[in-house]
């Protein structure tokens, strides 16, 4: 009987883990279990979602028909609910029905979702999120339907670090009006250092970004047919869409429950192997033997190539975090210093 491997999954570092096993042991039976049903896609270019008419197609990098055609058993639009360490399976649901599935080693690669801070948690109704194709494909439609009706959309993006200033810089070039609220006193202060985030700040406004700073939202307003943001004691009305862009929080419920030990992320050793050596974590929701998470493209490509090395026999050394320049894709903006990590 073949080894059997199960990665959860369908990101960077699951496709990429997934493909290489299959070349380097083509004799495994390797099995992806995914929520998402559009196909494997490049997630980093969600935030440029707004500028290129065609992305919904060109984003994709391959269908999940061409991923099973190379040899990839892919499940689509499933939802893994429990991993059942003991008997080595995990259990998914697909169309309402409860299905059970063996490994001999599990990959947990489920990526991040958006971080929702605590005082929005309630007003999940009113505002949006940019973590996924289905979320930008929403996104592109609202403001279709406001320019076919005659408006400039209007647009809230609340959050100014990576994420956040790359969505209002790609939607005030395509013509949209942007407002950017952010809590702290200067712009991605977790990668840029204070020149590069004043440079950062000064190309903003200047393609026309309205960027507010030292502002702390409090919370979100229904506002007739708009909305309204609540921040420092102000009301900053008249938005047709809010987007929350606050960071990233690694996906680990499903670890947790299942006793494997977590933190911020799924605690992995220098083999990406967590607290049970029959399950690996790899990408967003993988948090090194450093205490870091390597949410960029370069490092979680190099975890799913190194992992499959390694599950495939065929290396055992551990693996180390290759070199690696973030870059932030926003328009007319290049950092002076190298980011901060």
């Amino acid at each position: 009987m073949s080894m059997q491997i199960v990665i959860v999954g369908s990101g960077i570092a699951g496709i990429t883990c997934a493909e290489e096993l299959l070349k380097l042991r083509p004799d495994m039976e390797v099995r992806v279990l995914t929520q998402e049903t559009r196909g494997y896609y490049s997630r980093p270019l969600l935030s440029n979602g707004f500028t290129r008419d065609n992305i919904e197609s060109t984003i994709i990098l391959r269908s999940f028909e061409t991923l099973a055609k190379s040899g990839i058993k892919l499940e689509a639009g499933v939802n893994v609910t429990a991993v059942k360490r003991d008997a080595r399976a995990v259990v998914y649901q697909r169309s309402g029905d409860e299905c059970v599935l063996s490994y001999n080693k599990l990959v947990l690669a489920q990526g991040s979702a958006a971080l929702i801070p605590p005082p929005f948690r309630s007003q999940e109704a009113l505002f949006n999120v940019l973590n996924s194709l289905s979320d930008l494909i929403l996104l592109r439609r609202r403001r279709t339907a406001l320019r076919e009706a005659g408006d400039t959309p209007r647009w809230a993006i609340i959050g100014g670090g990576l994420i956040g200033c790359e969505v209002a810089s790609d939607l005030v070039k395509a013509g949209d009006r942007v407002t950017l609220f952010h809590a702290l006193p200067r712009l991605m202060e977790r990668q840029l250092v204070e020149e590069d985030s004043a440079t950062l700040l000064q190309v903003l406004q200047d393609s026309g970004v309205k960027v507010l700073l030292n502002c702390a939202v409090q919370g979100i307003q229904k506002k007739d047919d708009c909305l309204a943001v609540l921040a420092d004691g102000e009301t900053y009305p008249d938005f047709h869409t809010i987007i929350v862009a606050c960071g990233f929080k690694p996906r680990i419920t499903l670890a947790q429950s299942a006793g494997i030990t977590t933190q911020r992320g799924i605690v992995v050793d220098d083999f990406l192997t967590t607290s049970d050596t029959s399950i690996c974590a790899a990408g967003d929701a993988a948090e090194s033997a450093n205490g870091k998470l390597y949410a960029y493209v370069t490092p979680v490509r190099s975890q799913g190539l190194w992992l499959a090395q390694y599950l495939a026999g065929r290396t055992s050394t551990p693996w180390q975090p290759p070199f690696f320049k973030p870059k932030a894709k926003v328009h007319g903006f290049n950092a002076a210093h190298p980011y901060l990590f």
